[in-house]
């Protein structure tokens, strides 16, 4: 029942973030129907699923890892990916002057593709869940001062300036052919992540069980680790990085399933895309000259969601 009103809630958030601002809409419908046909299809309906999908992915992502970690403070950041995405963009636009948005995608993919190759390299053979999370946090570090290098030493001197919004992640001027580079692969790595959630409820019971009803721990944490890197870094080579999403999110779920890890993957995905709709509606409503970033918004909402998991988690392990 909880799952079916978060889904109509879902689409009346979708269907809004779609149709506004209803003014501009309207005018143009007024002007020429195939005009406001062409606002709808071309402009807004992109943006839309983008926000959806992404959001969803983060969700699901941050859940399933949270799972697997068994730790509250896990995210999609910590498996490099994102930050690899942006260093592939960043690389392709300033060092190799690429700007078909489609290409700029490719390279995103390939530098998350990459970071996960690190990732598994660094973790080493045994893979380890402690391993696996110390070199993604690794990976992350390395690959976004990697980064900021190429920003620095970039031939334009505005690099910094021109990349900020796409680093902080943007959804403006996004074609429907990028919303197919981002959401087709991120779709097929949620799909597979969902279908790991028995195993996930599961992992709980400790890696024993886990292995006594026939599943491998470590295969599965690799997967895990796998899957949310395609998903993610498909969405961040579109539209860049979004933060905390993949924290709140899942946190939330696991209060409306009782606890349970593997049963919040599909409530997180939902609360995910809600999040990143209603920061992206409020980005492009509030009257300030220059857009506020999605980024920024999410990371502003999530910060205090974030402190006060620390202090949870600080107050259960006090003596």
């Amino acid at each position: 029942m909880k799952t079916a009103a978060t889904l109509v809630l879902l689409a009346a958030v979708a269907a809004l973030h779609l149709l506004s601002p209803f003014g501009s809409l309207s005018v143009a419908r007024g002007i020429d129907p195939a005009l406001a046909t062409t606002l709808l299809v071309e402009l807004r309906l992109p943006r839309t699923l983008l926000a959806l999908g992404y959001g969803m992915t983060l969700g699901i992502a941050g859940a399933a890892l949270q799972a697997l970690f068994a730790n509250p403070l896990a995210s999609p950041d910590i498996t490099g990916s994102s930050s690899g995405a942006a260093l592939g963009a960043v690389f392709a636009s300033y060092w190799l002057g690429l700007t078909n948005p489609i290409l700029m995608a490719l390279a995103g993919a390939l530098g998350a593709g990459l970071a996960l190759l690190l990732l598994l390299a660094v973790a080493g053979k045994r893979t380890e869940k402690v391993a696996l999370l110390l070199a993604g946090l690794a990976v992350s570090l390395a690959a976004g001062a990697a980064t900021s290098l190429l920003l620095a030493l970039a031939p334009s001197p505005f690099a910094f300036y021109d990349s900020f919004e796409w680093l902080m992640g943007s959804f403006t001027d996004r074609s429907l052919a990028q919303a197919a580079a981002a959401l087709v692969p991120a779709a097929a790595a949620c799909a597979l992540l969902l279908r790991r959630a028995r195993a996930l409820d599961l992992m709980a019971l400790g890696d024993d069980v886990l292995a006594s009803l026939g599943h491998r721990p470590r295969r599965l944490g690799v997967e895990i680790i796998c899957l949310s890197a395609v998903g993610v870094g498909a969405c961040v080579s579109v539209c860049g990085a979004i933060g905390f999403v993949g924290l709140i999110a899942p946190v939330v779920a696991r209060r409306l399933t009782h606890g349970h890890p593997g049963r919040a993957l599909l409530p997180a995905g939902l609360i995910g895309a809600m999040l990143v709709m209603l920061a992206d509606f409020a980005s492009r409503s509030i009257p300030l000259d220059n857009a506020i970033p999605v980024g920024v918004l999410t990371t502003l909402i999530g910060t205090p969601v974030f402190i006060a998991s620390l202090l949870s988690m600080r107050g259960r392990m006090a003596p």
